[in-house]
């Protein structure tokens, strides 16, 4: 699958995702409903940790080096490389910059959320990660994630393009190890 193209459409409960990042080279967003209401799911989700989730969390380790195994992913999101854009009640968004497609930890720390808005140096990219829960009219919820990636200049779109396999081949990974053992954390089954 092509990770230019959304996964799915998320609804309108979440983020508005376009004021921090709204032209993004690469966009993929997972959604998962079930029936539990938003607050527990949404507390079950910020307790997930990178060895929750094995395959997605030793990629993310690879990606980012000196990740501990048992870091939740609520708290490594809060913490360098990573920015705190927004945070509500059942949202969190997180952005870092740099260049993703080395191995080297080449990712610039911020000094506030405008600087992550304001980004464009040469030869780099702003990612966006977000992360929400949806309530939905039956009462259930939808737990939603969305990256986002946007690339400075034709040197950046080139390295992104190096990335862009390994995003293809395991940007389901979301889904199906993250979002999923949130739900069953929660005491839910997605549908």
């Amino acid at each position: 699958m092509d990770p230019t193209l959304t996964r799915c459409s998320p609804g309108p409960g979440g983020p508005d995702l376009d004021i921090w990042l709204g032209r993004a080279v690469v966009r993929v967003t997972h959604r998962r409903e079930t029936d539990i209401e938003p607050d527990a799911l949404w507390a079950a989700a910020k307790t997930i940790r990178l060895s929750d989730t094995s395959t997605l969390g030793r990629l993310v380790r690879l990606r980012i080096p000196g990740l501990a195994p048992d870091v939740a992913y609520d708290e490594m999101f809060r913490h360098p490389p990573f920015n705190v854009l927004h945070e509500g009640e059942t949202a969190l968004v997180a952005g870092l910059v740099g260049r993703i497609w080395t191995l080297r930890r080449d990712y610039p720390t911020l000094a506030d959320p405008d600087a992550f808005r304001t980004w464009s140096a040469r030869g780099t990219v702003r990612v966006l990660f977000a992360i929400w829960v949806e309530p939905l009219s039956s009462g259930g919820s939808a737990l939603v994630s969305e990256t986002r990636v946007a690339a400075t200049d034709r040197p950046a779109r080139v390295g992104v393009a190096m990335v862009r396999p390994l995003i293809a081949s395991s940007h389901h990974l979301v889904g199906s190890e993250g979002l999923e053992v949130a739900i069953r954390r929660a005491g839910g089954a997605a549908s």
